[in-house]
This record gives C-alpha cells, structure tokens and sequence, in this order.
C-alpha cells in the first residue's frame, strides 16, 4: 500500500539503526545494541580491552548490559605492554 500525501512514510518491517560513533567513525547499529555486540564485530579477540561510552568507562562485566543510545561515543582501547 502506497503511503499518502501528507504521512509519514511507513517503516513495517524495515531494519531501523541508530547512529553511534566508535573510536571516531560513525556506524550505524540496531537498536539494544550493547557494547559487547561492537566489541564481537569489530576486535576478534577481546582480551586486553577497555571500553568508555561518552567518557565513562564501562566495566567488561557490564559490556552485555549496556545497551547503547543513538549518538553514543564509544570508545575502544587496546593495552599494551610497554612503558
């Protein structure tokens, strides 16, 4: 069914994403995305990672918790040994 003059466009069954920014770079992801979610798409093995959102760091017991808002930033930082 066409929409009409005047309506918003109707959005059943298309894929809605919100905008969120990793170490800079802007993606979009799926609403209720959590941090673990960025964390497993994007670093193949998290070992020695810290994560902040909006500044705040993000404890790894909490990543599958926190569930993440359009126009977060997100930080990800790898350790490393070395002084």
């Amino acid at each position: 069914m066409r929409d009409r003059p005047g309506e918003a466009p109707r959005t059943e069954g298309l894929a809605a994403s919100i905008p969120v920014v990793v170490n800079g770079a802007v993606r979009q992801v799926p609403p209720g995305t959590s941090v673990a979610d960025v964390v497993a798409a994007l670093v193949p093995d998290p070992r020695g990672l810290a994560v902040a959102v909006d500044r705040e760091v993000v404890p790894r017991s909490r990543w599958g918790d926190a569930r993440l808002a359009a126009g977060a930033s997100i930080e990800i930082v790898a350790a490393s040994a070395g002084g």
